[in-house]
């Protein structure tokens, strides 16, 4: 069973900093892509940024320039978020996909770290 653990998440003010951690159970080149996501209060989950196991990493629009993706060479994930704003308030999960032989996607998902921006 893949397991992914979120941490790093707080209470900090408006154009401060915070990293996030994603920790899995199995080796981060084992999933054919991992990423972020975010729910706001009253809103869908987005996705914020995804690292394909090879190629370039994918920003969403209102995070570029201010959030950085990186991975150690085992098995974490960072987000580095900085210039933080009130509007990216959200509890920030942690994905995994690994596809079979066939293509076909199974998606893992960690339970979430609450980041709260203060204006």
């Amino acid at each position: 069973q893949v397991q992914l653990v979120e941490s790093g998440g707080g209470l900090v003010q408006a154009g401060e900093s915070l990293r996030l951690s994603c920790s899995t159970s199995d080796s981060i080149f084992s999933f054919n892509r991992m990423g972020w996501y975010r729910q706001a209060p009253g809103k869908e989950r987005e996705a914020v940024a995804i690292m394909p196991r090879t190629g370039s990493r994918i920003y969403a629009d209102s995070v570029k320039g201010r959030f950085t993706l990186s991975r150690d060479n085992y098995n974490t994930m960072y987000l580095q978020m900085n210039s933080l704003k009130p509007e990216d308030t959200a509890v920030y999960y942690c994905n995994a996909v690994r596809e079979d032989v066939s293509g076909l996607p199974t998606d893992y998902w960690g339970k979430g770290t609450l980041v709260t921006i203060s204006s």
